[in-house]
C-alpha cells in the first residue's frame, strides 16, 4: 500500500493520510490518490473531485458546513509549508485542533 492512513479518534470520517515519496536524482514521484488503496482502509467512497489552491499566510479556507444529500468529504493537501487543521462537531459542540 502507498499510503499511511491516521484515524482522528474523535470523529467518525477524519483521517490523515500520507503518501509514499519515491524520490531519485530527478526529484521525486507520488500518488496523491488511489482508489483502491482508499477503498482497503476507509471501505466504498466516491471521490468526484479533487481541487488544488495555492494560499498566502493567514488565508482561512475550507470552513464548510452541508446537511445531507449535499454532504462532501474533503481531501486536504499541503504541499508547502503548513497547514493548521480545525474540526468542528456542531452537534456535540467539540472543537479540536488537528
Amino acid at each position: 500500500m502507498l499510503f499511511k492512513f491516521f484515524k482522528v479518534k474523535k470523529f467518525e470520517r477524519f483521517y490523515i493520510v500520507r503518501p509514499k515519496i519515491f524520490k531519485d536524482d530527478r526529484g521525486f514521484f507520488m500518488e496523491t490518490y488511489k482508489q483502491s488503496d482508499f477503498e482497503k482502509f476507509l471501505g466504498n467512497i466516491n471521490l468526484v473531485q479533487d481541487n488544488h489552491s495555492k494560499s498566502v499566510f493567514g488565508v482561512l479556507r475550507e470552513l464548510h458546513y452541508q446537511l445531507p444529500p449535499k454532504e462532501q468529504e474533503k481531501p486536504v493537501r499541503c504541499i508547502k509549508g503548513k497547514i493548521l487543521g480545525i474540526a468542528v462537531d456542531i452537534k456535540k459542540g467539540i472543537l479540536i485542533k488537528i
